[in-house]
């Protein structure tokens, strides 16, 4: 489970709302918490990495610092500073179009050698040629996470562990289908879940209602009181919620079928 990313609104959390967060989840579950312990300041991010580590995270995950758009030799420094900062395992998060930079394969590769718990990404740059020769170069043992819902069966193809997504909110036992039949081989059933779940692909977030508006409101259909979204992303707009149960009726159809 990862805590306090993207989807859970992390930009808008106080540190204190994430240690908490990242201590209860990790408290109720059998299985790893990952906390989302990345900012565009090193030295906030080290704190936070370090409170990640006492709150009994059993991972990080690290995004590119945005806003700053620094140098890879910037990206490198960053993330050795906060692999040092900890002994647990951490994934890095490549996200380009929030972040302004991507992470390049020379740097990647390098941080493997320099920061060993740095054990893989969750790759959401959108270049599947890109992300095969980084996991061909790559040691033993580090892997790649699609972050990115659409791409999720394009980079299974080439290597990808799974994936960290938000659809998956609503959607585990469609994902968990397109991954465990693809891993067994079946690629035409994979390709047919791929295919269930694009709507829910489309839905997940827009220009109009990004991310996570629209995550949040298909959970609020689901029955979870988890609110509005903070600003600056505001309140959902009129009609999200009744756009949510129209997907979520249409993939429990397939399911039926």
């Amino acid at each position: 489970l990862v805590v306090a990313g993207s989807t859970g609104e992390g930009s808008t959390l106080s540190d204190d709302e994430k240690v908490d967060l990242w201590r209860a989840v990790s408290e109720a579950v059998t299985v790893p918490v990952l906390a989302a312990a990345g900012s565009n300041d090193t030295r906030h991010s080290i704190e936070l990495v370090k409170r990640a580590t006492d709150a009994g995270a059993a991972g990080i995950l690290a995004v590119t610092p945005y806003y700053n758009r620094p140098s890879q030799l910037g990206i490198e420094e960053h993330f050795r500073a906060l692999a040092a900062a900890t002994q647990l395992p951490m994934l890095l998060y490549d996200i380009p179009s929030r972040c302004g930079r991507k992470i390049e394969n020379d740097t990647m590769l390098r941080l493997t050698r320099l920061a060993p718990n740095i054990v893989g990404v969750k790759d959401a740059a959108g270049d599947i040629a890109s992300a095969a020769r980084l996991l061909a170069a790559a040691p033993s043992g580090f892997d790649i996470y699609s972050g990115d819902d659409a791409l999720t069966l394009a980079l299974l193809s080439i290597g990808a562990s799974g994936l960290i997504g938000v659809a998956t909110h609503w959607s585990t036992p469609q994902h968990q289908e397109m991954v465990c039949t693809y891993a067994k081989g079946d690629v035409e059933r994979a390709r047919q879940c791929n295919v269930e779940l694009l709507d829910s692909f489309g839905f997940e977030t827009s220009i109009e209602t990004p991310n996570p508006l629209p995550a949040k409101a298909m959970m609020r259909v689901l029955g979870f009181a988890v609110g509005q979204c903070r600003l600056p992303m505001g309140a959902a707009p009129d009609g999200l919620e009744q756009q949510a149960r129209s997907v979520l009726d249409r993939l429990q159809t397939t399911l039926a079928s």
